[in-house]
């Protein structure tokens, strides 16, 4: 080989050393969570399924460059939301997708990246953000503004029993964000000419102890807060209203299509679609309290009327008018 060939040669090797080495190198992995009150939710979940075929959409791939948390507690049981983040901790998650007061007041005190999904009440008066425009710290995400939802949902109410006075709200003492969410509701009421009463729990035994309260002075109709302890004892509440007679609104079409006469929420399938573009920025460098928290654009209003006709209820025609999903 002469001279000028062999320092061609290794000049041609040191241009192609770069590349290859770049070709080399292995794609960042990201670890993800998506937790609820009731604990880690599997990639089978309706809510884990939108999520992670928004993000295949843009380039996650689990098993590839995403590795996605499994729950280890066994499903109905639900793990302290503390104990959930502290293990998600150690195993260095990237980011956390949550839903549920509680969850991410635990995921902000651990300092862990958070996309809120729904379900937090105010954010900014529970002291999870700063302001909606600019969040700072760790958390970002999507909620919706709870004193037009109740007064949505109590109008509802109002259409379907005209002569409606008093509103039983179950909810969750504990949860800063529903109690929020509460007062919200019993401002609402009175615009209407209505009354809220306060019906909170703290356990699966307090169930009791609500319903024996409204025995003693039945209300027109009962709208249900949902948490991880209203959730687990949601039957409980479908067969005392079914029992009674009473119409129900609940926050998320999921418990119509348990049971529920009527709900009235965001649209979730949008929200996890547009937490899945927010998960995909922070991957890519942003930091969540850069990106301002965002409200539901598309809300649902489902009624079951096979659950109607249970009570002997009839659904006027303009309620029905309205509805995105009627059940039959």
């Amino acid at each position: 080989m002469q001279r000028r060939e062999f320092i061609a040669l290794l000049g041609g090797m040191a241009l192609a050393a770069p590349g290859m080495a770049r070709a080399e190198m292995p794609e960042k992995v990201f670890r993800l969570a998506l937790v609820s009150p009731m604990g880690l939710m599997p990639a089978g979940s309706p809510n884990g399924k939108v999520l992670l075929g928004a993000l295949n959409a843009l380039g996650y791939k689990v098993g590839e460059n995403l590795i996605f948390e499994s729950p280890t507690a066994p499903p109905g049981k639900p793990v302290p939301p503390e104990k959930i983040i502290e293990q998600l901790k150690a195993r260095k998650v990237d980011l956390i997708v949550a839903w549920g007061f509680p969850v991410v007041q635990a995921a902000k005190a651990a300092g862990i990246p958070t996309v809120v999904a729904f379900g937090v009440g105010d954010p900014v008066a529970t002291g999870l953000v700063q302001n909606l425009a600019q969040p700072g710290g760790v958390v970002t995400g999507i909620s919706d503004v709870a004193t037009t939802l109740s007064t949505k949902r109590l109008g509802l109410l109002k259409e379907l029993q005209p002569k409606l006075n008093r509103v039983a709200m179950l909810w969750n003492k504990d949860d800063l964000g529903m109690s929020l969410r509460y007062e919200a509701s019993a401002k609402a009421a009175q615009a209407i000419g209505a009354d809220v009463e306060a019906v909170g729990v703290r356990e699966p035994d307090d169930f009791n102890e609500a319903f024996a309260v409204m025995d003693k002075d039945t209300p027109d109709a009962i709208l249900m807060v949902s948490d991880s302890l209203t959730m687990l004892n949601r039957e409980r509440v479908f067969d005392y209203a079914a029992a009674h007679r009473l119409p129900a609104i609940y926050e998320f079409d999921s418990l119509v299509r348990e049971g529920g006469l009527m709900s009235y929420g965001a649209d979730l399938k949008e929200s996890f679609e547009r937490v899945a573009a927010m998960v995909d920025r922070i991957f890519k460098g942003a930091k969540p309290g850069d990106l301002p928290f965002e409200q539901p654009t598309r809300y649902l209003l489902v009624i079951n009327l096979k659950t109607a006709k249970s009570i002997g209820l009839e659904i006027p025609p303009t309620l029905l008018a309205l509805a995105d999903e009627v059940i039959e």
